[in-house]
């Protein structure tokens, strides 16, 4: 099938295909800074040899899973050995929209609001959402500055945050499994033709904070872990 390349981005690159959907290819490089992995930082800090091969393996098994459990994703199906995965069109919020989902205090809600938690803290499954903007160094947004932005409707925002909650407990869940404990974990959503907010880009280890008896696991130790 004939494709045209539509955007590159940071992690992945992305093609439109002849029968409307689009093709993502999963690349090494890695969000972080100085070297190091964060996948809290906005730009490519790194690159890991193996690591696109790894999102999408992990992308995969989210993704069926998901959709197994009734939540809308744009995941129609993957070819590892291309390291790519073809997705249903979707619109993105605005000009992008991250989510995160925490589990603990760490990162960059630690250093926000230190003066009231102490790290590591539980947290109730509290969202957050972020525009993409790496000039701005991706600003908070609450629910009130989207619908009043009119990035999207206030029902939109709660169909949102409810299935960040779900899908981060079947994530986390699988997980704990293994003995891994998640801290928080990065999502991104659109919506289709009809509105409807859908998970989109990946659900990947190199979008999730995941600790082993108090101790970060980097992303591909984690697949190994998580695969084994």
């Amino acid at each position: 099938m004939e494709k045209k390349l539509v955007y590159t981005g940071k992690t992945k690159d992305v093609f439109a295909l002849e029968n409307g959907n689009y093709l993502l290819k999963f690349k090494d490089d890695c969000t972080g800074k100085d070297g190091v992995f964060d996948p809290g930082e906005n730009s490519v800090g790194l690159t890991i040899e193996g690591v696109g091969d790894v999102n999408l393996r992990m992308s995969i098994y989210f993704f069926e899973k998901t959709n197994a459990a009734g939540i809308k994703t744009h995941y129609v199906s993957a070819d590892l050995e291309n390291t790519t995965m073809e997705v249903l069109p979707a619109k993105v919020f605005g000009k992008g929209l991250e989510v995160i989902c925490r589990y603990k205090a760490v990162g960059s809600f630690y250093r926000r609001y230190s003066d009231y938690c102490v790290e590591g803290q539980d947290l109730p499954a509290y969202v957050e959402t972020t525009f993409k903007n790496d000039e701005k160094g991706d600003p908070l947004v609450t629910k009130d500055g989207l619908v009043d932005l009119g990035v999207m409707t206030a029902e939109q925002y709660d169909d949102l945050k409810a299935m960040t909650q779900a899908i981060t407990k079947i994530v986390a869940d699988d997980l704990k499994e293994k003995g891994l404990d998640m801290y928080d974990i990065k999502f991104e959503f659109g919506y289709d033709a009809d509105g409807k907010v859908m998970l989109i880009d990946e659900i990947a280890s190199g979008n999730m904070r995941v600790y082993k008896d108090g101790q970060y696991i980097d992303p591909m130790t984690l697949n190994k872990l998580f695969f084994a």
